[in-house]
This record gives C-alpha cells, sequence and structure tokens, in this order.
C-alpha cells in the first residue's frame, strides 16, 4: 500500500516526501481510512511505528482551511509528547503549504500569552489535559466547531488519575465529535473507560509484534554498587551516537549524569523535579547532538520521540515487561537499528526470562572486557 493507493492528498504526500517519509507503516495503513471517514478509533501499535502520523494525516484531510476556528484538539500527558505533537503537525501544515494555525497550552507557560494565540482561531490545538481544561471553563478556547479530540499515550490519560479530565473536555465537543486514541499499549482500566466514552470504537492494530525486530536485546550481570562505573565504561566501548538510560529514581539520575559528566560524556538529567527550563535545555541538547545521552525515569520520558536514539540502557531493570516496551521503543526507529542494554544483578536476572517469555524476544548476555562489548559465558538456564 502506497500513500497515492491510501488517496492522501497530493500535497500532504509532497509534505511526507520532504520528510523522506515515502511509504506508509502498517497502523498508518490500518488508521487513514477510519480515521478519515470521521469514525471512533483506538490506533494501538508500538512504539517508533509513526501514530502521530497515523492520526495527523487523514485530521487534516478532513480539516478545513478556510474555518478560522478550532476544529481539532489533541490531549497529551507530559509537555514533552505535547510540543512533539505541535512540532509535527506545524511541519507537516508548512511542508504541504497549507495554511493551518496551531497553538499549543501547556502548564509552566504564560496563559494570557496563549490567550491571545488562541485569539487568533487556530485550527489544531495541542496541549495538556490541565491546561485545556482551564482555557475551555474561561471561555478562551471555543468548542463548538470541534469535530475532533486525540486522545495520545491514552493508556495514561483514561485511567482513575485523568479520566474526570479526559472526560469534561470531551464533554465540551459538541455530540457529533469524533474521538481518537492512540497508544502502544492497551489497559484494562482503560477498556473499561472506553466502554462509556467511546462505545461504538473501531480498535486498530499494525501487528501482533510486540517489540520492533530491529532492536538486539543484551544484558550484563553485576553488582548493584557497580552500575553507575559500569554504564561509564559501556558508554565508551559502545560509543553512541545518542543514548537514553532509563533509571528508576530522580535521585539517581542527577548522581549518573554527574558521574558521566565527570568522566567527558556529555550528559543531561531529564527527569520530573527540573523546571521546565532545564528539561527544555535537555531535549534541545539531545535532538542537537550537543548531548549524547540523556538520562530519565519513565515519568519523564514518556512518550518521548527523539530521532537518531541508537541504544538504550536500563541501569535499572524494570520489573514489567511492559515497561521494557515502552522503553527500548526509543531505539530502532523508522526503520533503523538498534541496541538496548540492560545492567542486572544475580537476583534480577530472572527477569530476562520473563521479558523473552512475554515480549518474544531473545536477549543475549555480554560483558565488558578491554574496552569491548563481549559475548559472555553460557548464562543460568541454558545449555
Amino acid at each position: 500500500m502506497t500513500f497515492i493507493e491510501l488517496q492522501i492528498p497530493a500535497a500532504l504526500i509532497a509534505a511526507l516526501g520532504k520528510q523522506q517519509i515515502v511509504e506508509p507503516t502498517p497502523i498508518q495503513v490500518s488508521a487513514y481510512p477510519v480515521v478519515r471517514a470521521g469514525k471512533d478509533a483506538y490506533l494501538h501499535a508500538e512504539t517508533g511505528t509513526g501514530k502521530t502520523l497515523a492520526y495527523l494525516l487523514p485530521l487534516f484531510a478532513r480539516l478545513d482551511v478556510a474555518l478560522a476556528a478550532t476544529q481539532i484538539v489533541i490531549v497529551a500527558p507530559t509537555h514533552e509528547l505535547a510540543i512533539q505533537i505541535h512540532r509535527q503537525g506545524c511541519e507537516l501544515a508548512q511542508n504541504a503549504g497549507w495554511p493551518i494555525r496551531a497553538v499549543l497550552l501547556i502548564g509552566g507557560t504564560a496563559t494570557d500569552r496563549q490567550i491571545e494565540k488562541l485569539k487568533k482561531k487556530p485550527q489544531l490545538v495541542v496541549g495538556s489535559p490541565g491546561r485545556i481544561n482551564e482555557l475551555i471553563e474561561r471561555g478562551k478556547l471555543k468548542t463548538k466547531d470541534i469535530h475532533c479530540i486525540v486522545i495520545d499515550e491514552a493508556d495514561r490519560l483514561l485511567n482513575d488519575e485523568s479520566i474526570d479530565s479526559i472526560r469534561s473536555i470531551v464533554d465540551a465537543a459538541p455530540k457529533a465529535r469524533q474521538l481518537v486514541f492512540a497508544s502502544a499499549t492497551l489497559e484494562s482500566e482503560c477498556t473499561e473507560a472506553l466502554r462509556y466514552i467511546a462505545p461504538d470504537v473501531e480498535m486498530l492494530q499494525a501487528s501482533s509484534t510486540a517489540v520492533n525486530a530491529n532492536i538486539e536485546h543484551l544484558y550484563l550481570v553485576c553488582e548493584e554498587r557497580d552500575k553507575p562505573d559500569l554504564l561509564r565504561k559501556l558508554m565508551h566501548a559502545l560509543t553512541p551516537d545518542r543514548a537514553i538510560v532509563f533509571v528508576h529514581r530522580n535521585d539517581v539520575a542527577e548522581r549518573v549524569t554527574a558521574k558521566l559528566a565527570h568522566h567527558q560524556i556529555h550528559a543531561a538529567d531529564l527527569n520530573a523535579a527540573l523546571n521546565k527550563a532545564d528539561r527544555k535545555h535537555a531535549m534541545d541538547g539531545i535532538r542537537s547532538g550537543a548531548i549524547r545521552v540523556l538520562i530519565a525515569s519513565d515519568v519523564a520520558a514518556r512518550g518521548l520521540d527523539v530521532k537518531g536514539i541508537t541504544h538504550v540502557v536500563n541501569l535499572d531493570a524494570p520489573t514489567m515487561s511492559k515497561a521494557y516496551l515502552h522503553r527500548v521503543g526509543r531505539t530502532g526507529r523508522a526503520g533503523e537499528r538498534g541496541t538496548a542494554v540492560t545492567l542486572m544483578t544475580e537476583a534480577e536476572e530472572r527477569l530476562v526470562r520473563r521479558y523473552e517469555e512475554e515480549l518474544g524476544i531473545v536477549m543475549k548476555r555480554v560483558r565488558l572486557r578491554e574496552g569491548k562489548v563481549l559475548d559472555d559465558a553460557v548464562r543460568p538456564g541454558r545449555s
């Protein structure tokens, strides 16, 4: 299937060409006709498969460029994800030569400035649920012409903590509005919420493969106290173009960042405790290549899409396979190869079998010797 066969407008195909995107991904093929027809849809596909474009392309094809009113609202759980979606939407519109106005509505930014931008009647609004709700309630974000609401990272926004905000946004829009959900996973909580919000939602799944086949999975066994020093040696051995290192706690992220910096490895700490300016500096640095390593917790990195991540390192091994899936999905995107390395204690090595069985992957035990990553001896449980 090609973009032409999907009957995507020529201007959008040309815009994709400018980004070197020449053929649709499976989720884009599945989503385009359904979303284009105005049906409620849940886009369920692994990370790095182009879910954002999977809903932007059909929604842009439906958008009335001549109508100066908000027609599409996209809700994201984190500021970084909202910024990424806004940037991608603006780039798509600009490359297509379409005069689509887009506004970003997130916290940590002057509300008055956002209100001024809303006066220009943008067709597309992207933001966090809190700020979008606030501006709807104040009557600054007009909802009468909204024909679609997108809930990105739906498994996170359709839970007990966020569902009230999502319902408020949905209830403020016309009853005939379309709802589109996107996520790499589908939680039971999410399924229950869908029954009430979108009972006729069409579930679209790109493939049954949980983990990108382009990712190599490695692990090293060490003492817990040795992990930071082993990480430093690993960065020198792997020489990643860009890497994300996952940790459980913010204080660990700070210590590891400082240790890497001491050894002339350009790293930045991206965690929920940092202010917006620090987080922006970290993201700008990793995207430009000025920073090679991003240290992050799961909360801080959820939904991030950074091009060119060659390696993901789990300094702290996730206990759940789903968390492993989300983490390693940051590499090996858009057909590129990627490497995921997990540092484990002997007690944590039991998680290897869980990942393999639940995700359908093979993990190879390796070791560091003389600055090189080498295959290790036979691992426990294998002959």
